[in-house]
């Protein structure tokens, strides 16, 4: 029994000071060198930066809100709110995004590699915490689509989980 407790004690300690040894490492944060020597382009990333910061934020002031403007009309992809929903011009369409789907994520990527056509805003809806919205819209899978009129209701529903593109989503819908 004495050499049983023995050998226990021993792998205990060595356990343990295999466990405090990787949490202070973990501590003393073991990658850093890495950090520092990413710190050293950073004053020239400044410099760089600190010209182009004073030159355009009187034109970037202007240009704002025509941009703003001109992106609404011609197609817009924001995530959703209520009053996102109430100002979104043209064809409305929910896209019921998991953030765990792989599809959903495929047809998120197609989304902002593509942009959004003319005349469409894409509503970006949390899938996992919008229940009632689901409910309203008849919605059992993620990566779902939802055509809404004027009036919020839905006009056509897809399901683009097989063939998870932009143009697939909108032909489905009838928007293409």
């Amino acid at each position: 029994m004495k050499r049983g407790t023995l050998i226990g004690l021993i792998v205990a300690g060595v356990l343990v000071l295999g466990v405090g040894g990787a949490v202070a490492v973990t501590a003393l944060g073991g990658g850093e060198p890495e950090a520092v020597a990413t710190q050293t382009p950073e004053p020239q990333v400044e410099e760089t930066v600190e010209p182009t910061v004073e030159a355009e934020p009187e034109e970037t002031a202007e240009a704002e809100p025509e941009e703003t403007e001109a992106e609404v009309t011609a197609g817009a992809y924001v995530e959703y709110s209520e009053a996102a929903l109430a100002d979104a011009e043209g064809e409305r369409v929910l896209f019921f995004h998991a953030s765990w789907c792989p599809q959903c994520h495929a047809l998120d990527d197609s989304i902002q590699a593509n942009g959004v056509p003319d005349g469409v805003t894409i509503l970006k809806v949390d899938y996992d915490s919008n229940q009632g919205l689901r409910q309203q819209y008849g919605v059992t899978q993620q990566t779902t689509v939802v055509a809404l009129d004027a009036d919020g209701n839905a006009t056509a529903v897809y399901v683009p989980y097989s063939n998870p593109t932009l143009a697939n989503a909108l032909d489905g819908l009838g928007l293409s």
